[in-house]
């Protein structure tokens, strides 16, 4: 379905989401913080929009994603950006080894997986201790009167701007059955904990649409005394993917 979506998917999001998905991007990159020389985990990177907004910063991101047609239109369209890695790869079995990345993020791909709980322990075992995870993900409105006109518009609006602007609205009837059945903020955070992340917060965009997740893993003994940083010069320079590129 992600293959065939692969080149209209920015400019669907872009109408569908009526002009927040920048909003929701800039948003997550200031949650993930990347800094010069860190190393950057983006799953479900798609055509590495996201991915390019944290690299901007002169981080190091490796973007991954299960669709080779989403990664082919990302190498093509950030063929320009030598931050940028592009690697095929399941977000339940990541190929990389443990502690490799300062920060993992994922932007409205953790639903689309089939065991998210599985991909949450994944993420928790390729961040370094210190480091710190960010999920941004549509979720439930708080406010009943702003929740009922979201799921209106998910059921009568999103179909009528999927038919102008997707090359496939067959496959957004699935965007929408699957924002409807994701677990609320609140249930999202204790699947973030159970992982083992710890200092779990979150926060809602546009009145709880959307949610920002964030939590980090334990720092080491060593970490955690004041003369040990983690500073950005102990970010490796690449990451070796267990499988293909």
């Amino acid at each position: 379905m992600f293959d065939e979506v692969s080149v209209g998917y920015d400019r669907t999001n872009t109408v569908l989401s009526v002009g927040n998905a920048t909003l929701w991007r800039i948003a997550t990159t200031r949650a993930v913080d990347p800094r010069p020389g860190q190393l950057i985990l983006d799953v479900a990177a798609g055509t590495g929009t996201s991915s390019a907004s944290l690299a901007h910063s002169g981080a190091r991101v490796i973007a991954a994603d299960f669709s080779p047609g989403m990664i082919a239109v990302g190498r093509q369209r950030q063929a320009g950006n030598p931050n940028i890695e592009f690697v095929q790869a399941d977000a339940t079995q990541l190929p990389f080894d443990d502690d490799s990345f300062d920060a993992v993020t994922i932007s409205f791909g953790l639903r689309n997986i089939v065991d998210p709980g599985a991909a949450l322990a994944e993420f928790f075992r390729v961040t370094k201790p210190g480091g710190r995870v960010v999920v941004c993900e549509f979720s439930r409105p708080p406010a009943s009167l702003i929740r009922a006109g979201y799921y209106a518009y998910l059921r009568y609006g999103m179909p009528i701007f999927a038919r102008l602007a997707s090359s496939n609205p067959v496959a957004y009837a699935y965007l929408m059955e699957s924002i409807r059945d994701w677990p609320d903020q609140h249930t999202l955070a204790g699947m973030i904990r159970r992982a083992g992340f710890e200092r779990v917060a979150y926060r809602n965009l546009t009145a709880g649409i959307v949610a920002l997740h964030r939590g980090f893993v334990p720092p080491t003994e060593a970490d955690a005394a004041p003369s040990a940083g983690r500073g950005a010069s102990a970010a490796p320079n690449s990451v070796d993917p267990k499988g293909d590129q």
